[in-house]
C-alpha cells in the first residue's frame, strides 16, 4: 500500500490505497516499514511522503472505526516520522484531509500544488482530529484559525494555507519532482525547530476568551451537535496544556466521541450519502447505464421553484432556457435569477466568474419551439395534472427525439404524466425542494416506463449541480412528501386534542429539528396547506367545509381552513399560528388568540382536548412517520432505509446526529416501534397511517438487522 523508490539521496514513500490513499492499517504497515528502510539506508538523506493518484491521503479509513484497533497506530507512526534525523517533506496535491493532514503536521516541511486543499472534515461524522491534529495546528496557525477550521470541517485552498503557515511553499507541475527538489535544498538543515511538538501556540494567552467566543459560536450554529464542542476544548488545551498532557486531553475527547451515538449516526449518514448513488431499477443499475451528455437545458415557469432550479443549472454551466407565457412573469423570473446570483456572490459562496458566464448562459423565452434543440426539460409549473399533461405533449411534438422529460412535481404519477407524450422512457421526475438553489436533496422518480439510460442521467446531473440525489419509484408523494404526510396530520390532530403550538414545536426541537412544524408552516404560509388539502378533496369529489371530521372515512383536521378565513397566513401576514412583529418578522411569539381559535373549533367539532404528554407528541409525529416508511420500502417505493434517510436529512433537516428516522427506529428498537403503531392503531382506527406495516411486523419478529432492510425483504421472511 506505500511505493518504495529512491531517487538518488530521496527516498519517496507513495500512498497507493485508491480512490482516497486513505490511511488503512495495511497503509500504516507500509508507511512504518518504509519509515525504517529509509532510517537503515545510510544513502538516503531525506524522505518525501506524497499521495499517487489524484489526491495526497484524504483520512483515515472510517470503515474500521467500529472494528477492533490494530497496530500500529496512527499516531505511533507519525511520531516515528518527526524523530527520525533526516528532513521529512509532505508533498500534496489533490486533499490532504483529516489523517493526511495529520501526517503532514508530523513531517518537518509541507508544500502544496496551487489547487490543493487541506482541512479536518472529522466533525462532520461527529469526531475530531485524533491524532495530534488538535494540538499540532494551533501551534502553526494560533488557536482563532484552528477553532475555524476544525469546529466547521471546512477545507482551504494552498494559498490560504500558505498565508497561516500550513504549508512551507507551493508548486505547479510533477509532485514526486516537486517534493524530491525542495527535499535536496533542506537537506542539510537542523530540524530542531521544524517539529511541532517543540512550538507553543501563539496566542496562548488569549486561551479562554477565543474558547469562550467560539463555544458560543458552535452551541449556536451547531445546536444539539457535540462534537464541535469538544474541538474547541480540544483545542484550547493545546494552549494551556504541555503537548503531552495535551495529547492525553485530545485522546480522551476523541474516545468519549467514538463511542457516541452521535457519531455512530454521523458515520451511517457518510457512507448512506454514498450509498444512495448506487441505484438500480429493471433493466440497468449505476454500474451499466451511461449518462447521456447534456449541454442545453429548460425551465418551463418562472416562479419559485422554477427559477431555483434555474440557479441550480446555471451555476454548474448548463445553458437554460427559461420558459414563461406571460412576459411580466418572465421579467420577474429573470430579476429573481441575478438577485439570487449576486446575492450569492456577495456572501462568497458563488465566484464572480461563475456568475459573469451563469448570466450568458440565460435564455429567457415565451416561445415553445425555442426548446426544440435542448437535451433536458424540467417542467416546473404548479401540481395540476391536466396542465402537466398538456405541457409534456407540446413538448413531446417539439423537441428532438432524444430530448429527457422531467417534471419538478412533488406528488403527481410520473406515468400518468409520461402517457401524455410517445416517449416514456425518456419522462421521469425531478423533484427539488424549496428553496430549489439551497436545498441540497433531489428526488428522481422513474416509472414503469423511464429508461435505464434516463435515470442514469437525472442523477447525473443531481451530482454535477450539486445535489444529493435519491432514486425513487413513482407513487403518489413518492418518498419524501409521502413519509411527511402523516407527520402533518399527526401535528394538527395533537392541537385538536390540546397541544398546543409551542409544544409541539418544542418537542421537534428538543429533538434537533431546526424548527417544529407548526414554526415551519408560517414560514411556508398557511394558504398553501389549505390550496392543497382544498384540491385533495377536489380530487375526491368532496367538499371540505370548516367542521369536517372525516374525507372519504380517513380523519382530517380542518384547522388549516380555520386559520386561511381568520387571514392568519404565517409570517407574510405577520400572524399564523404564531405573532410575529411585523409582516415577514422571524421572531415568532405564541398568541392567545391562536388557543382561542382552536378551542373554538374543537368545541363546533365536538372534540374533547386533554392533556398529552411530551412523549406521546414524539411517538405520533416520528413513529407515524417510520411506519409509513416502512410502508415505503415494502412497496419498493424506495429500495433501502439509507434512501429514507438522507431524504429526512437533505429535505426536512432531520439532525444528522440521529441518522435519520429510520436509523433512529433501529436504535430505538423495531419491536418497541411496532408495539406503539399497534397502540396507536387501536386507538385511532380512522387514520389508516396508524395501520402498522407488514414488513415492521415481520422484521421486528424477526430480528432482522438493519442492513437487510430493502425492498423484498418482506417476501423473504
Amino acid at each position: 500500500m506505500v511505493d518504495y523508490s529512491v531517487h538518488g539521496q530521496v527516498a519517496v514513500f507513495e500512498v497507493n490505497n485508491p480512490p482516497v490513499n486513505a490511511f488503512s492499517h495495511k497503509v500504516r504497515v507500509g508507511l512504518d516499514r518504509s519509515i525504517d528502510k529509509a532510517i537503515r539506508d545510510t544513502n538516503v538523506k531525506a524522505i518525501v511522503i506524497c499521495g499517487k493518484g489524484r489526491t495526497f491521503p484524504a483520512g483515515a479509513d472510517i470503515r474500521e472505526f467500529d472494528q477492533p484497533h490494530k497496530e500500529p497506530w496512527l499516531t505511533g507512526v507519525f511520531e516515528k516520522l518527526e524523530k527520525t534525523t533526516k528532513p521529512v517533506v509532505a508533498a500534496i496535491h489533490g486533499t490532504c484531509l483529516g489523517g493526511g493532514l495529520e501526517c503532514a503536521l508530523f513531517c518537518h516541511y509541507r508544500i502544496a500544488q496551487k489547487t490543493a486543499r487541506v482541512g479536518f472534515p472529522e466533525v462532520q461524522i461527529g469526531l475530531l482530529p485524533g491524532a495530534a491534529g488538535t494540538q499540532r495546528l494551533p501551534r502553526l496557525t494560533g488557536l482563532r484559525v484552528a477553532m475555524d477550521m476544525i469546529t466547521s470541517g471546512r477545507h482551504i485552498l494552498a494559498p490560504e494555507a500558505l498565508k497561516y503557515g500550513i504549508i512551507d511553499e507551493m508548486f505547479t507541475g510533477d509532485v514526486i519532482n516537486a517534493g524530491i527538489k525542495f527535499a535536496k535544498s533542506v537537506m542539510n538543515k537542523p530540524l530542531e525547530d521544524r517539529c511541532l511538538k517543540n512550538k507553543t501556540v501563539k496566542d496562548a494567552d488569549q486561551a479562554d476568551q477565543i474558547a469562550d467566543e467560539f463555544m458560543s459560536l458552535v452551541k449556536r450554529k451547531y445546536k444539539g451537535f457535540e462534537a464541535p464542542i469538544d474541538c474547541v476544548k480540544a483545542v484550547k488545551a493545546s494552549a494551556t496544556l504541555p503537548y503531552r498532557e495535551g495529547l492525553k486531553a485530545e485522546a480522551l475527547y476523541m474516545q468519549k466521541l467514538v463511542l457516541s451515538g452521535q457519531s455512530a449516526a454521523q458515520r451511517y449518514a457518510f457512507f448512506s450519502e454514498r450509498a444512495v448513488s448506487r441505484w438500480k431499477i429493471p433493466g440497468g443499475n449505476f454500474q451499466t447505464a451511461k449518462p447521456l451528455p447534456i449541454k442545453s437545458t429548460a425551465v418551463i415557469g418562472a416562479g419559485t421553484m422554477g427559477t431555483g432550479i434555474a440557479v441550480c443549472l446555471l451555476n454548474a454551466g448548463y445553458q437554460v432556457y427559461l420558459l414563461e407565457q406571460n412576459q411580466k412573469f418572465l421579467e420577474n423570473g429573470v430579476k429573481t435569477i441575478r438577485g439570487i446570483i449576486e446575492g450569492s456572490v456577495r456572501l462568497g459562496k458563488t465566484p464572480m466568474a461563475v456568475a459573469q458566464k451563469a448570466a450568458t448562459l440565460l435564455k429567457p423565452t415565451m416561445k415553445y419551439e425555442d426548446l426544440a434543440d435542448v437535451d433536458l426539460v424540467i417542467e416546473a409549473v404548479y401540481e395540476n395534472l391536466s396542465l402537466k399533461r398538456e405541457i409534456f405533449s407540446k413538448l413531446d411534438k417539439l423537441c428532438k427525439p432524444t430530448t429527457l422529460l422531467c417534471s419538478n412535481t412533488s406528488s403527481l404519477d410520473i406515468n400518468r404524466i409520461g402517457t401524455a407524450t410517445k416517449r416514456g422512457d425518456k419522462v421521469a421526475g425531478m423533484h427539488f425542494f424549496a428553496p430549489a438553489y439551497y436545498m441540497r436533496l433531489l428526488e428522481n422518480i422513474y416509472s414503469t416506463e423511464t429508461s435505464p439510460a434516463t435515470v442514469a442521467t437525472i442523477m447525473d446531473v443531481g451530482r454535477k449541480i450539486g445535489k444529493v440525489s435519491v432514486l425513487v419509484k413513482s407513487c403518489q408523494g413518492f418518498l419524501a412528501n409521502r413519509m411527511r404526510g402523516p407527520f402533518s396530520v399527526e401535528a394538527y390532530f395533537l392541537l385538536e386534542e390540546g397541544s398546543t403550538p409551542q409544544e409541539v414545536d418544542s418537542v421537534m426541537e428538543n429533538l434537533g429539528m431546526p424548527m417544529g412544524p407548526f414554526k415551519t408552516g408560517d414560514l411556508s404560509g398557511l394558504d398553501i396547506g389549505y390550496k392543497i388539502q382544498t384540491e385533495l378533496a377536489k380530487s375526491k369529489g368532496v367538499e371540505l367545509t370548516a367542521n369536517s371530521k372525516f374525507l372519504m372515512g380517513e380523519r382530517i383536521s380542518t384547522l388549516t381552513r380555520t386559520m386561511y378565513d381568520k387571514g392568519r397566513l404565517g409570517r407574510k401576514t405577520g400572524k399564523g399560528w404564531y405573532r410575529y412583529e411585523k409582516p415577514g418578522g422571524k421572531l415568532a411569539t405564541p398568541d392567545e388568540e391562536v388557543m382561542e381559535l382552536i378551542k373554538d373549533h374543537c368545541m363546533k367539532a365536538g372534540i374533547q382536548r386533554r392533556n398529552i404528554s411530551t412523549q406521546e407528541i414524539l411517538e405520533r409525529l416520528v413513529y407515524s412517520c417510520i411506519n409509513e416508511g416502512f410502508k415505503i420500502l415494502e412497496e419498493g417505493v424506495a429500495a433501502t432505509p439509507e434512501d429514507i434517510d438522507i431524504s429526512w436529512i437533505y429535505g426536512f433537516s432531520w439532525p444528522k446526529y440521529l441518522g435519520g428516522p429510520m436509523y433512529y427506529a433501529n436504535r430505538i428498537g423495531l419491536d418497541k416501534i411496532y408495539k406503539r403503531i399497534c397502540y396507536y392503531h387501536e386507538n385511532f382506527p380512522y387514520s389508516s397511517h396508524w395501520i402498522p406495516s407488514r414488513l415492521l411486523q415481520k422484521l421486528s419478529e424477526n430480528k432482522v438487522p438493519m442492513n437487510q432492510w430493502c425492498s423484498g425483504t418482506d417476501s423473504k421472511l
